[in-house]
């Protein structure tokens, strides 16, 4: 860098970002997090992720985090078991001893992995970004809600599917894709020996009828599943299911089920008192725009797409990785950009058609294809 000292600004301390700010900080530059959280422990993270040897462990690697990471990942976790709606297993793949393609994580440990690595101060919490303008010569003056500003030489969109900062280079809003999950939890999983049994050590995924269960192991004797299926954003208000009694929606959800195995319809009377709902949003693809000087976007904020597939963190954390290798060995922070972007977007279009159409393939009324399934 020509510029010795620039001033970074990442909005948002999810795994892109994250992993942006640690290997710039090997590199003796000083970013600046920005998150909306009041604290790293103020919100639950969410599931498991599989971190993949060509995309997430290879960022891990190049933030000096991979031999920290597999000594916490789940191996066993890479198990997988697909069923119809009968309980019957069509499918089970049993990873061989020592494979490390794509262990599992939690989005909790994976996060205080990376928060460990940093240099303290480097977060600001409690910091939520409201707009940004051009301050001139590639700059941005950052304007939070608190009312405080601050200026970068280089500002980092790292702040998810409602990005703060990708109206800077795209007028591109997530769509709504018609596809709801409901996120359930099971507490003290193995004291449900049944639905334990039928989870096993990784994930189960059931579909028919256009929906779906998709349960996976978490850390901590944890079995978190997503209840899957085609509706309105106001699901419940259009079923007159009062969404703040937990009672009510588990009776709608069982009735959506009606027809399933007894072992299945079990994970939502034995789940916690917690439903919650999260549509699935996608940008466009391709999802595209020009270099401008001074700002760009990593994950979610670049390339929302649906979990299905496990491209969604994976991609997210490898640009981070290859953004923070350009601003480190490109001689100027528009040269650093401009390669980035020239890597990720194609990169990340080929990565959400396939999200999508994985979603749409799984929640459907056709038999499941396992063709994909490595």
């Amino acid at each position: 860098m020509t510029t010795p000292h620039p001033r970074i600004a990442i909005i948002g301390a999810g795994p892109a970002g994250l992993t942006a700010a640690r290997i710039l900080q090997r590199a003796g530059l000083t970013p600046t997090v920005y998150e909306r959280d009041a604290s790293a422990h103020a919100r639950d993270q969410g599931g498991t992720l599989d971190m993949q040897k060509d995309t997430g462990q290879a960022a891990l690697a190049a933030a000096g985090l991979l031999e920290d990471f597999l000594k916490i990942a789940r191996p066993e976790g890479q198990e997988m078991r697909a069923a119809d709606k009968h309980a019957t297993v069509l499918m089970r793949r049993v990873p061989d001893e020592g494979d490390m393609h794509s262990p599992e994580i939690d989005r909790g440990d994976l996060r205080e992995l990376l928060l460990g690595s940093l240099a303290p101060g480097t977060i600001r919490y409690d910091s939520v970004l409201d707009h940004a303008t051009p301050a001139g010569g590639g700059r941005h003056r950052l304007h939070f809600r608190d009312g405080h500003t601050a200026e970068a030489d280089l500002l980092i969109g790292a702040d998810g599917a409602w990005s703060r900062v990708r109206p800077l280079v795209s007028p591109a809003t997530p769509f709504y894709e018609g596809v709801m999950f409901v996120e359930i939890q099971i507490s003290d999983a193995d004291s449900h020996t049944g639905i334990s049994e039928l989870v096993g050590p990784g994930s189960m995924f059931a579909t028919s009828d256009d929906k779906g269960l998709f349960a996976q192991r978490n850390a901590r004797n944890n079995i978190r599943v997503y209840i899957i299926f085609r509706d309105d954003l106001g699901w419940t208000a259009r079923r007159g299911i009062d969404a703040a009694n937990p009672a009510a929606v588990r009776t709608a959800l069982l009735d959506m089920f009606h027809d399933w195995a007894p072992g299945l319809r079990s994970m939502l009377t034995s789940c916690d008192d917690s439903f919650i709902s999260r549509p699935m949003y996608a940008l466009p693809i391709p999802h595209a725009w020009g270099t401008v000087p001074g700002v760009t976007l990593l994950g979610d904020a670049a390339h929302l797409m649906s979990p299905i597939s496990g491209l969604g963190a994976n991609t997210a954390m490898l640009d981070g990785a290859d953004l923070a290798r350009a601003v480190i060995d490109s001689p100027d922070l528009a040269t650093a950009v401009a390669g980035y972007e020239a890597t990720m977007l194609p990169r990340a279009a080929a990565n959400a058609h396939d999200a999508h159409a994985g979603l749409h393939s799984v929640i459907s009324n056709d038999a499941p294809d396992f063709s994909d399934i490595p």
